[in-house]
């Protein structure tokens, strides 16, 4: 199988197929919009030039910090929603990123692959190949031949390598992208911090200056103080109106799905819903936010108490969402506030609300989220 330091070689057939299939499924995702059906069209793409019959691609998503079934085609991709998948479980999936190769399997599928998997599936045959570029794992693509399907050839196994390829390249510019917004972000925090301190600040200083001297002021003196004081107050109005807070990242995933994942990860915490019906909801726009503060308030507990349970409630009502999250074991006299808690704030903010945490009646620490919202 071809690896990253080998000498280039002359195109070939099975190389002209993989580029061909990668550019028509970017070209009808972009025309289309409909980049999040990118995978899937590559899914479907992978079993018109292999003898593969169903495909699914995995990939992890640092944004839900988990592995997700990101497209399929020839099986139903709500059959892996919920699920949580991890190369622990997934021994075929190490071995192929491992070893930078296609694999493919015939025999102990439960050991090689989480039981649900290969119970939905009722495949008898597996394909493995990598999604892998620079040293950096970003998924895997598993498919079967079905039971009458043949063996995969030596051209196809080097059309599915290149494919995972290309396919970790995509997953590597889309981060790139994501980090290029995140530098923008901050770079207008800076241009603001320079704006309120060439403009604010120095307009002050230079009032300052003239209020500290000994002599009395005259009338153009007085006024040109009371202008100046004015455009300062003016600058900062402006310089104000922006978000001065980070933004929640956008999500595709909902509150109970975040918390489905959070109970996943974090057994021992005790993770439970309270409220009468037991529901878990956020308004569309609060999701972001509402997830971001979900998921630090119980890495919180986790890191800075002896939680054995964790509380979660969220209410709406009159045009106000409320989320808490209450746990246990508060270790002695310390407040275990974080400094992620302390940017949530932040986030609360720039929304128009408000994040409130602290600690509570007997060893209870408690993170309280309120925000308004338009009911429409």
């Amino acid at each position: 199988m071809p690896d990253d330091t080998a000498p280039a070689t002359q195109l070939t057939p099975a190389h002209a197929d993989a580029i061909e299939i990668f550019a028509e499924v970017l070209a009808q995702s972009e025309e289309e919009g409909l980049g999040d059906d990118f995978y899937s069209r590559l899914c479907e793409g992978i079993t018109r030039c292999t003898a593969l019959r169903r495909v699914v691609i995995f990939r992890y998503d640092s944004a839900r910090r988990r592995i997700l079934a990101a497209g399929s085609f020839g099986v139903d991709l709500a059959l892996f929603a919920g699920d949580f998948f991890t190369l622990e479980s997934a021994a075929l999936a190490r071995q192929a990123l491992e070893e930078d190769r296609v694999l493919e399997i015939a025999e102990d599928l439960e050991r090689q692959l989480p039981a649900e998997y290969v119970a939905r599936l009722q495949a008898r045959t597996v394909v493995c190949s990598p999604m892998s570029a620079r040293g950096r794992w970003l998924g895997a693509i598993l498919g079967d031949r079905g039971d009458d399907g043949p063996p995969l050839t030596a051209s196809e196994r080097e059309v599915l390598w290149i494919l995972g390829k290309m396919a970790a390249l995509a997953a590597m510019a889309r981060a790139a992208t994501r980090q290029h917004e995140r530098a923008m972000a901050l770079e207008q925090r800076i241009d603001l911090a320079r704006e309120v301190h060439e403009g604010v600040v120095q307009r002050l200083f230079g009032v300052s200056l003239a209020l500290s001297g000994d002599q009395p002021f005259d009338e153009e003196t007085r006024r040109r103080c009371a202008e100046e004081v004015q455009l300062a107050l003016g600058d900062l109005r402006t310089a104000m109106q922006r978000p001065l807070g980070r933004s929640a990242a956008a999500t595709k995933t909902t509150l109970a799905e975040e918390i489905a994942r959070l109970r996943h990860e974090y057994p021992e915490l005790g993770i439970a819903l309270e409220g009468d019906d037991g529901v878990l909801a956020a308004p569309a726009a609060l999701e972001p936010l509402a997830q971001s503060v979900l998921a630090e308030a119980i890495r919180n507990a986790h890191k800075h108490a002896e939680a054995s349970r964790v509380g979660v409630r969220t209410e709406m009502n009159d045009g106000t969402f409320v989320l808490e999250v209450t746990n246990d074991g508060v270790k002695g006299d310390s407040e275990p506030a974080g400094m992620g808690l302390r940017l949530a704030g932040f986030e609360a903010l720039q929304a128009g609300g408000l994040l409130e945490f602290g600690a509570r009646e007997g060893d209870r620490w408690q993170v309280r989220l309120v925000v308004p919202y338009e009911e429409s």
